[in-house]
């Protein structure tokens, strides 16, 4: 299928009657078709969510589409984005020492599995500059200590602007967030937590959940907040273990689960198929 003249839209409002209606109303006024429309309507947070994927035409574009829709949020106290289909989503990528999700991020972006481009690579420790430079991507070594996190998180966020960064991911990247950082890029940064929150914290969670005897294992991927670790969840995995496992092969099966996890949030999120929604997330997968 071509998608090349294909968009995206995006919303969220109070929740009311009439909101379909005025949305497919305006598609159907201007001829475009709709392939697909998602929506929501969240009876605790009295809020509406919607999806919609539409296509106008190759040559008209969807400049005329701005004042109707400026006009539809005005009246309905609407949040919306509407964005081209294949465009890529640019990602940064922080890592520290444990690289397994940082190379499978990497490989699903060359292979097409996921729609981002990584304009850089941040990093707190220099072991996959190598890595960045086989993919042809920059890498930026960011040392840290208590000392200059402020500073490094500076350098971090002029990074995020100055490569029009979109979404910032932490592929295992094992430094704690300042409030000052989380609060700049609110639900533009993405952790993988190597368990189902709030179980196993700390290091060796592996070796945690072997004393444990646990009979599965799981990963989480969860919006970052000033709240550690307690961010909107966006997607869980998980694996069955047992009793003949040990702390290495439970490392690497849960090695698996959270590059899985981690990927398909940062698809949904590429997608725009992720909403917030206070201390919750609406996706649409």
């Amino acid at each position: 299928m071509d998608t090349k003249a294909d968009h995206i839209l995006t919303l969220s409002c109070p929740d009311r009657s009439g909101i379909v209606h005025a949305v497919t109303g305006l598609f159907a006024g201007h001829g475009h078709n709709i392939a697909d429309l998602q929506q929501f309507s969240d009876p605790s947070s009295n809020r509406f969510f919607m999806r919609v994927h539409f296509q106008p035409s190759a040559s008209e574009g969807t400049a005329h589409l701005n004042g109707p829709f400026d006009a539809l949020a005005k009246e309905y106290d609407m949040d919306f984005t509407i964005r081209p289909f294949a465009q890529k989503t640019r990602v940064l990528i922080m890592v520290s020492k444990i690289g397994h999700c940082l190379n499978d991020l990497l490989f699903r972006m060359k292979t097409g599995q996921l729609n981002i481009e990584v304009p850089l690579i941040v990093s707190n420790h220099p072991e996959f500059e190598s890595l960045a430079q086989s993919y042809g991507i920059p890498f930026i070594h960011l040392p840290v200590t208590a000392a200059t996190k402020q500073d490094q998180e500076k350098q971090v966020l002029k990074l995020v602007g100055e490569h029009n960064v979109e979404l910032v991911v932490l592929a295992r990247y094992m430094q704690i967030l300042s409030p000052t950082l989380c609060d700049a890029l609110p639900g533009r940064i993405i952790n993988i937590h190597h368990s189902f929150l709030p179980s196993f914290k700390g290091a060796k969670p592996y070796h945690q959940a072997y004393d444990r005897g646990v009979k599965i294992i799981g990963a989480t991927a969860h919006f970052v907040t000033a709240n550690l670790d307690e961010g909107p969840i966006i997607e869980q995995g998980v694996s069955r273990v047992n009793h003949g496992m040990g702390p290495k092969q439970l490392t690497s099966e849960g090695s698996n689960v959270e590059c899985t996890t981690l990927a398909t949030a940062v698809r949904w999120f590429a997608e725009r198929r992720l909403f917030m929604n206070g201390v919750k997330t609406v996706v649409f997968a």
